[in-house]
């Protein structure tokens, strides 16, 4: 079929020497989300309200400290700052009630409710989400319409275990009967395969460790520990 822009990531991704096309395709959603965040967008208004609401995850405050761009960071934190405390100000001002002594009040402040739900929330996981979750469509509107997909998907490295469970849940949700069927053979075969693939590389991995092993050939081990690294905790670390 005629490759359209939406399904250029998601081919480019399966058709890649990875061990998981779908960590392959959120790691530059991720990336494509950093280098956004601290471009030229921090300055507009309304990408300014959402970091203001949103604020960011432990995980990427760290990933944008990082960055070349402090002075934007800095703006950025110091209105995220100004709204969390101008809102929070507000909602202190009603003091949770005492219990007493033979009952404990199980409600949530309206404090513990807001910081709660900036904990969970995060403008760069936010938007890496929402395009990832298209790309996920994408896998199964290919799967049915597209030949040359279902052989990319079926020679693929396999995927990790977080996201073969997450193909294994949502595909209810776009096919059905034999088809449905189908895939799901065929994923637990890739996934399976794959995963055997791995184990017995890092098996060779731990016995090159071992004196007996020391002369012998590395065969397709040398990068097995990062590689079952994606595989287990979906996670591409760069090297």
């Amino acid at each position: 079929m005629k490759e359209e822009l939406y399904t250029i990531p998601v081919n480019d991704a399966f058709a890649a020497d990875c061990e998981c096309p779908l960590c392959a395709m959120r790691k530059e959603l991720e990336q494509n989300a950093i280098e956004y965040t601290m471009g030229p967008s921090y300055m507009e208004d309304d990408n300014r309200a959402l970091t203001d609401e949103q604020g960011f995850c432990m995980v990427h405050i760290k990933t944008l400290y990082e960055q070349n761009n402090r002075l934007g960071l800095a703006l950025m934190l110091q209105t995220h700052m100004m709204k969390t405390t101008k809102d929070l100000k507000a909602l202190s001002a009603k003091k949770p009630a005492g219990s007493g002594l033979l009952k404990k009040d199980k409600t949530t402040t309206p404090v513990w409710t807001y910081i709660q739900k900036k904990e969970e929330n995060c403008f760069i996981c936010n938007r890496v989400n929402h395009t990832f979750e298209r790309y996920l469509h994408t896998i199964f509107h290919l799967w049915k319409k597209d030949k040359d997909f279902s052989s990319k998907f079926k020679n693929c490295k396999g995927f990790c275990t977080y996201h073969y469970g997450l193909l294994f849940e949502t595909s209810k949700e776009y096919l059905k009967g034999s088809e449905l069927d189908s895939f799901l053979n065929l994923l637990n075969e890739v996934y399976f395969d794959n995963m055997n693939r791995l184990a017995e590389d890092i098996e060779w991995f731990i016995n090159k460790f071992d004196y007996r092993y020391q002369d012998e050939p590395w065969k397709n081990a040398k990068d097995a520990l990062p590689r079952s690294i994606v595989k287990t905790n979906h996670t591409i670390l760069d090297r």
